[in-house]
């Protein structure tokens, strides 16, 4: 009989805790370089190509379009590897030696969920903590859980989801999860 009842209260605590503490994987891509993904909106300017200079959008299929060479694999590349990659397209019969710098011009969105004043999309910040993202979102409502929540973060193509303490950063793309406390 005490054993059916350790079982079932280990079961019911199991259900409690779905998600585990944030891989260590969480930590590091915070202090990787900005890796581009849908929705990033760059500023691409070739060095006294103002025909070239522009805004460019990279594409559900994680590409830009850029005049002359056409779509350039955008998804999972830092901003150095996209400027190497349009000047090695650009040296190929149409400039002799393309002088090309990118940045963000803006950041794909973090979504806050759950628990919070006024779910949704909201745009990225630099720095920016989970903390941050909850108080642009209408902070905590009177139910929340307000010592840790649950972040979803594509890291090398695998999207993954962990438990992190509101102080920690997120970054461009995130799913801010916030859960209903229990008493």
């Amino acid at each position: 009989m005490a054993l059916t009842i350790a079982l079932g209260a280990s079961v019911a605590l199991a259900g409690c805790n779905a998600y585990a503490p944030a891989p260590r994987a969480f930590e590091q891509a915070t202090i990787q370089p900005y890796r581009l993904d849908s929705g990033d909106r760059l500023r691409v300017a070739v060095f006294e190509q103002t025909a070239l200079t522009n805004t460019y959008t990279v594409d559900q299929a994680g590409y830009i379009s850029f005049p002359l060479i056409g779509q350039v694999p955008a998804r999972g590349q830092t901003l150095t590897q996209l400027e190497k990659a349009i000047a090695t397209k650009l040296r190929q019969g149409y400039l002799r030696d393309p002088d090309v710098t990118i940045e963000v011009d803006r950041y794909r969105p973090v979504f806050v969920m759950g628990e919070v004043g006024r779910p949704g999309q909201y745009s990225y910040v630099p720095g920016m903590t989970a903390q941050n993202a909850i108080a642009i979102a209408g902070g905590f409502t009177a139910r929340a859980n307000q010592r840790d929540l649950d972040v979803t973060r594509k890291i090398n193509g695998q999207i993954l989801t962990g438990r992190t303490s509101i102080s920690a950063p997120v970054l461009a793309g995130d799913t801010i999860y916030v859960r209903e406390r229990l008493f």
